[in-house]
């Protein structure tokens, strides 16, 4: 079946915007975090950007294929979130929600790719929305630590790791400086909920 004409060509159209606009959404933000010398909360903010990137570039992908022509322009109106500012706790909860929102289109997409006959297209909406659900999972476990101040303060002894030099120590509360190599706090490597980071998607 021909790809271009149907509500599925849109729509992956629409998703490849998204995505672009997504990775540098929190591009900004990743960059407010480490200005504000939150290096581990940057760095994986800069994961999932990069995840974020190579989602758009699935999207590129299906749009090209089978494309004899070259394509000038997909005409296309959706409505994309300009929420975020320049707030590192309010940008972690808004960004949140833009990976509910996306997830919950991506299955609406899924859907009319299903009945447009590109099973292959649905299926990509529905690997894209897993990630996009773990994705606002990580940003609303940041959200909730940086809120309640325990990104580095726990109520039972942890194991906390300098990402820079390897030093451990445990204990409820990490250090301020890092006694092997003196990198600032923001250096250590954070925890967050291991059952929501080893969650597994069927």
């Amino acid at each position: 079946m021909k790809l271009n004409g149907t509500q599925t060509y849109l729509n992956l159209a629409r998703a490849y915007a998204s995505e672009c606009q997504a990775k540098t959404r929190y591009e900004f933000v990743e960059y407010g975090a480490r200005y504000n010398d939150y290096k581990n909360i940057a760095d994986i903010i800069d994961e999932i950007v990069y995840q974020e990137f190579n989602h758009a570039r699935m999207f590129y992908t299906f749009i090209q294929k089978g494309q004899d022509e070259q394509i000038d322009n997909i005409d296309i109106c959706a409505g994309f979130p300009f929420r975020e500012k320049w707030d590192l706790e309010e940008n972690l909860r808004l960004a949140s929600l833009d990976e509910e929102k996306e997830a919950e289109v991506y299955e609406e997409f899924a859907i009319t790719a299903e009945k447009e006959g590109f099973p292959e297209i649905a299926k990509l909406f529905r690997d894209v929305k897993q990630v996009e659900e773990y994705h606002r999972q990580i940003f609303l476990e940041l959200y909730e630590q940086f809120k309640n101040k325990t990104l580095y303060k726990k109520d039972h002894p942890v194991t906390w790791i300098c990402a820079d030099c390897g030093y451990m120590a445990t204990s409820e509360e990490a250090w301020d400086e890092c006694p092997l190599c003196k990198a600032k706090r923001g250096s250590i490597k954070l925890i967050l909920d291991a059952k929501m980071l080893n969650q597994k998607f069927n």
